[in-house]
């Protein structure tokens, strides 16, 4: 039976076994998915050379072995390329390894679950690590018609524009910079995961505004509460992002994508949220 698994440390809170468990179930494939967490004193590369001789058909990684496998990879997708960062592998027939980064298309793939308008929008990304970086390409392949990256620092916003020389619709930004509101605003910040908010002003919600928050909790998020009291139409958790990077990684290792709603309703049921 093929072997997958997720590296990361600490891993045993990892949502991933679960997700592609009922994904495999759900597709009719047969296929067997753990948990690896590498010892302090084993490299990355080491434990990944391990599982895959061992008869390891692909993994996902998670932090902090994300450029570990970047550096791992023999063979990058454009995506890897432009994310600095890889959460997927996959043993190519000729015996190389494929690096991918799932996470801005899962994203995307979450938002139009939600009805969120991406073609023609007005979209702010708050923060500029690698969160970020990864969701950009594919955020900008949905043709927006501004994208703007705003960080504390505006100089490191604006590494993240300098990625795309030939695309006029993204920008970058430092916080005092935000005056208008805008389409949809996502947060690839950690903020919430301490109860914090990043430092925007409430200009830039308004109405007609969606907000997406990268983090998930078992209820709505900082940044979810304190857009919903500015008036946002709709505030969304990450939660649904983590099953859709997972299900675009499920589809580059077996060539069939699997459906999202019947895992995400498990997922709720588990965190209690439904």
């Amino acid at each position: 039976m093929d072997q997958y698994a997720v590296f990361g440390r600490p891993i045993q809170q990892s949502k991933s076994p679960f997700i592609h468990r009922l994904f495999a179930e759900q597709t009719h494939q047969q296929l067997t998915y753990g948990a690896i967490e590498p010892s302090e004193d084993e490299s990355f590369a080491e434990a990944a050379t391990a599982f895959f001789q061992s008869g390891g058909k692909g993994c996902n990684v998670t932090m902090p072995f994300k450029h570990d496998a970047h550096e791992f990879a023999s063979q990058l997708s454009e995506r890897a390329k432009i994310a600095g960062a890889v959460n997927t592998l996959k043993l190519l027939d000729d015996g190389g390894i494929l690096g991918d980064n799932t996470d801005g298309a899962g994203l995307v793939a979450d938002l139009k679950l939600n009805h969120v308008e991406l073609e023609g929008a007005r979209i702010l990304i708050i923060g500029a690590g690698g969160a970020a970086r990864g969701t950009l390409l594919p955020l900008l392949e949905e043709k927006p018609a501004q994208l703007d990256i705003v960080n504390r620092t505006a100089s490191k916003a604006q590494q993240l524009a300098d990625l795309f020389p030939n695309h006029d619709n993204i920008s970058a930004l430092g916080f005092q910079a935000l005056a208008d509101s805008y389409d949809v605003v996502i947060n690839s910040t950690s903020a919430s995961m301490t109860e914090q908010l990043p430092p925007v002003p409430a200009a830039i919600i308004n109405e007609n505004t969606c907000v997406y928050d990268m983090v998930y909790r078992q209820q709505p998020t900082v940044f979810m509460e304190w857009a919903t009291h500015l008036g946002a139409r709709k505030a969304i958790d990450g939660l649904g992002m983590l099953v859709a990077q997972a299900a675009e990684s499920f589809a580059v290792w077996r060539g069939i994508r699997p459906g999202m709603r019947q895992v995400l309703r498990e997922l709720n049921k588990n965190l209690g949220r439904i």
